[in-house]
């Protein structure tokens, strides 16, 4: 005979909510078009719990002269402030281009739950491109992953960006 505990369903998968995925990211784009109109590479990041927003940054590697400088490990710290814990197990993080080897650790270490971006970066995005590090084994953390949200917006903006500093370096060459 089987009981009914047995059949009961276990926890709910997260349901994934296109639209509020897309809201969040929209949000993200606003920062990385202010990291461009700053001369940063134009990246940004939002780190949402429980439907707030917790941390947001953008690219200021060239503002503070700081290589880690990047939008997910400044929004990182913002979260974790916001929640008195480095410890992110709640949080949705939002960025609009795959982090990279540095930014994919400090993700996996803050322990983030989901992890959305839009455009991949195949030099070195490092949550599924070159490496894996998010969903990495080896680690006892592994986190949630949605690849190409607004992926259009999110690859337009970076490729406007570069394409508009080769074209100056260029101009600047031929003086």
């Amino acid at each position: 005979m089987i009981h009914p505990e047995e059949n009961a369903p276990g926890p709910l998968p997260q349901l994934i909510d296109p639209v509020l995925d897309a809201h969040f990211m929209n949000e993200a784009l606003r920062l990385a078009k202010k990291a461009a109109r700053l001369d940063e590479v134009p990246v940004g990041a939002v780190i949402v719990r429980q439907g707030d927003i917790v941390g947001r940054a953008w690219n200021q590697v060239e503002t503070l002269k700081d290589a880690t400088a990047h939008a997910e490990m400044l929004a990182l710290t913002q979260a974790e402030s916001a929640a008195g814990d480095w410890r992110l197990t709640d949080c949705d993080l939002y960025v609009t281009k795959e982090p990279c080897p540095m930014c994919a650790g400090a993700i996996v270490w803050a322990r983030i739950k989901k992890l959305c971006f839009g455009a991949s970066d195949s030099r070195t995005g490092s949550c599924g491109s070159i490496l894996d590090i998010v969903q990495n084994n080896s680690f006892n953390h592994r986190i949630e992953i949605k690849k190409g949200v607004l992926c259009g917006e999110c690859k337009n903006i970076i490729t406007n960006f570069f394409k508009i500093k080769r074209t100056l370096t260029s101009a600047n060459q031929k003086k």
